[in-house]
């Protein structure tokens, strides 16, 4: 899978965020590219030179390609002098300065999609927090990586004609799925195309116009969404990155405007007026 615009800006941000947490002066990476067991290395955060911008990186070979092999974290102390790697990128390593060199896969699905890399310009020993806080920056990528991966397949699959019956209940859940997806995707315009196909998806079991009088707010929508799909607060609360009490306050506002004395009268009524499907 080629890597768009938005998951290279993902990148850029957690090496911003790497060299925040663990104090390195330089931090660079990027995503495996498509059809070939090679990583590009497109972004780069305190750099001094561009020796590194664009090298492609092979599974296997160097630092991060034997990360890239292996899945899981490596580092060095010393990249010239050291043992444990292959040396195909010494002179572009050298190029820079760097010395030091830590370096962390980005794993979705099992599968390596990316490198990040932070270094100093000492030989010194890269200690396990130092470590550890590039692993969470990683993280955070491949957390942004699968929402954007779920968000297209979801998007993908509600494009088909709707089912009838049994399956309209896929639908559903994916109408929940997808409003959860769009507050964990950054990307404004991949987020509005979700919230989008979601208004296309509830307005498909609208009762008609009389039934567009009752205005819920996104996140009572979204509240709505999860509960429609049998989720209790505590889980909604947790999709969506609320607390709790945020989420009963929600769904009393939304009970409130479409006059339900339950959570599942609300699910009904909202499907009525076209707020669910």
């Amino acid at each position: 899978m080629a890597a768009d615009a938005a998951e290279v800006v993902e990148v850029r941000g957690a090496l911003v965020r790497l060299r925040r947490a663990t104090g390195l002066p330089v931090a660079f990476g990027g995503l495996v590219e498509a059809g070939r067991p090679q990583i590009r290395i497109s972004e780069l955060s305190g750099n001094a030179t561009t020796a590194l911008r664009s090298l492609a990186v092979v599974s296997g070979n160097g630092l991060g390609g034997k990360v890239a092999a292996l899945a899981r974290p490596c580092a060095v102390t010393d990249y010239s002098a050291s043992r444990q790697i292959s040396h195909e990128y010494d002179v572009a390593v050298a190029t820079e300065g760097l010395r030091s060199v830590l370096a962390v896969p980005v794993v979705v699905r099992r599968r390596v999609r990316g490198v990040l890399y932070g270094a100093l310009r000492t030989a010194q020993q890269l200690g396990d927090r130092t470590l550890a806080a590039a692993v969470e920056a990683a993280r955070d990528v491949e957390q942004a990586l699968v929402a954007r991966d779920e968000a297209r397949a979801l998007l993908t699959a509600v494009r088909e004609p709707a089912p009838e019956g049994a399956a309209w209940e896929q639908v559903r859940e994916a109408h929940g799925t997808l409003r959860t997806l769009a507050q964990r995707v950054e990307d404004p315009v991949l987020r509005a195309e979700i919230l989008q196909v979601c208004g296309r998806l509830a307005g498909a079991t609208s009762a008609g116009p009389s039934a567009r009088a009752v205005e819920l707010s996104p996140r009572e929508v979204d509240v709505l969404s999860c509960v429609a799909v049998g989720s209790t607060n505590a889980a909604t609360a947790d999709l969506l990155g609320l607390r709790p009490e945020t989420v009963k306050g929600y769904l009393r506002s939304a009970m409130r405007k479409l006059g339900a004395h339950t959570r599942w009268e609300a699910v009904v009524a909202a499907r009525r007026a076209g707020a669910l499907p």
